[in-house]
């Protein structure tokens, strides 16, 4: 009786097999296996907007997603990414969700908090809930995890991000969507009149109900760009609620439109591959035009 096909065996038998139907073969297999996902990009985007206090003007976040710690991606690497994003000099770093690809099964979660401990941001650093991060019973795992990395966990809540002066912007966090409760009117509870609000959700197709909220921007992760493009096909892995807006920027809405950016996310999940969806580190850099 023949073995039944796991669905990882499945999916890279259908990537090799779209590979050589495009002539790419075991060249392309390599480089999407080995090359692409080490191929680092760095994104530098702008976020501009009136409500953004003139003393923000020049602050630069880092927003990192999807390491799939376990899943080929291992902790030499993320000492790697650790010291690429240190270089970058962040103001504030943001974790969009997706750490560990089975939280349960991670056997070494006691070497990563003094990786991420060496994550250095002159403001704060903060993240959120992805849907792997639930997943393997790892809710306590996670959350535990991220605060002895020094980092604050959003759970559908936000908190004013001060400068000295005593400008601030709002940051709103909620939960994942696929496994977890989000509760964007929640987190809009105590958010000030006149505030930019800036918005993490590792889903990035939140950001249709986002927009009929005060939100400004979106910043989420979870799609990995489509993490597979074949050319002609399309991609091979967009996970649900990141059907609508799989990678970069959009604006949503008509009227004070929301901006959403949805990063590609570092690691690899279901398939050990990336083909035409690099890795990506996206750095943000605030501007105020109140004065404009």
């Amino acid at each position: 009786m023949p073995k039944k096909m796991k669905r990882r065996s499945f999916l890279k038998s259908t990537f090799g097999t779209l590979l050589t139907v495009f002539g790419l073969g075991s060249g392309g297999y390599f480089y999407a296996n080995r090359i692409e996902p080490s191929l680092l990009e760095i994104n530098h985007i702008e976020i501009k907007h009136p409500l953004i206090p003139t003393s923000f003007n020049g602050v630069k976040i880092v927003q990192f997603s999807d390491t799939h710690l376990g899943f080929h991606y291992n902790l030499k690497q993320l000492k790697k990414l650790v010291d690429k994003i240190n270089q970058l000099q962040p103001d504030l770093i943001f974790f969009t969700g997706d750490l560990l690809d089975e939280p349960n099964k991670y056997n070494e979660i006691n070497k990563v908090p003094p990786i991420l401990q060496q994550l250095k941001a002159t403001i704060g650093k903060y993240c959120i809930y992805g849907n792997h991060d639930h997943g393997g019973y790892g809710s306590e795992i996670y959350k535990n995890l991220m605060e002895m990395s020094n980092f604050t966990l959003l759970l559908n809540e936000s908190l004013p991000i001060k400068q000295k002066d005593g400008s601030f912007i709002s940051l709103l966090g909620i939960d994942d969507r696929m496994l977890g409760r989000p509760d964007l009117q929640l987190a809009m509870k105590h958010i000030p009149d006149n505030s930019f609000n800036l918005l993490l959700s590792h889903a990035p197709d939140v950001a249709d109900e986002a927009s009929t909220y005060q939100i400004h921007w979106q910043l989420s992760g979870h799609s990995h760009g489509g993490q597979v493009k074949i050319p002609f096909v399309g991609a091979l892995v967009i996970p649900p609620f990141a059907q609508n807006y799989p990678e970069g920027y959009y604006s949503i809405g008509e009227i004070n439109p929301l901006s959403l950016y949805v990063n590609r996310g570092i690691g690899t999940t279901r398939l050990p591959f990336r083909f035409m969806a690099k890795p990506e580190l996206t750095v943000f850099t605030l501007i105020s035009t109140e004065t404009d």
